[in-house]
């Protein structure tokens, strides 16, 4: 595994299990879940954020639902296809297990990548700056991860006006996000949607 790709995406996230784990995938031989954490915020919400363990964490830490972990790994992204089309999808993977910190940010993400869309800049009803950018983040295997992010404010202004390509450092953290979609001739459908909420973003050379 190349270091310097590791390092463009790094995720610590400390929070409860909610549910039991459901098998994804296979790779080698080796088994892959999904679970679900409930990780709190400091508004007392709480974001549910999707992870992906091995079979093999999962047997050597004898984890069962409302167990609080703590885990170190990369948020990737996925297609799937879905109602015909094509929908990203995104998971935490999970490289490591750590001892459980009380002290810790229990949700925190660093990604250096570039921007792949136009920035869609916009204001709330309430007035508040806000810009969504989606991120690609290189991984090894000449495989990339489209990372939807959102900033705000002053932030949300630098980068509304930054052009494809450009090179940014963004930390913050993952956040989860209820919304309704509604389709012509259908009941409307209840979604999640998850994003990088950005507390700092830097432009690289």
């Amino acid at each position: 595994m190349n270091h310097e790709l590791l390092e463009n995406n790094k995720v610590y996230l400390q929070g409860e299990i909610i549910d039991e784990p459901v098998y994804s995938h296979e790779v080698l031989n080796e088994g892959f879940y999904t679970l679900n954490l409930s990780i709190p915020r400091l508004s007392g919400q709480n974001d549910i954020i999707p992870v992906t363990i091995s079979e093999r964490l999962l047997k050597n830490a004898n984890l069962n639902v409302g167990d609080t972990i703590a885990l170190k790994g990369q948020f990737r992204s996925y297609n799937r296809l879905e109602e015909n089309r094509s929908k990203l999808v995104l998971t935490v993977f999970v490289r490591e297990l750590c001892d459980v910190d009380e002290n810790s940010n229990p949700n925190i993400i660093e990604i250096y990548g570039y921007i792949c869309k136009s920035p869609i800049y916009r204001t709330t009803p309430f007035n508040r700056e806000i810009t969504d950018v989606l991120m690609a983040v290189n991984r090894s295997y000449n495989k990339s991860d489209y990372i939807p992010c959102i900033t705000w404010g002053r932030n949300a202004r630098f980068v509304g006006e930054l052009p494809v390509g450009t090179k940014l450092e963004m930390v913050g953290r993952i956040q989860s996000r209820e919304y309704v979609k509604k389709l012509e001739g259908m009941d409307p459908i209840n979604k999640v949607a998850y994003e990088i909420s950005v507390s700092k973003v830097t432009q690289c050379e």
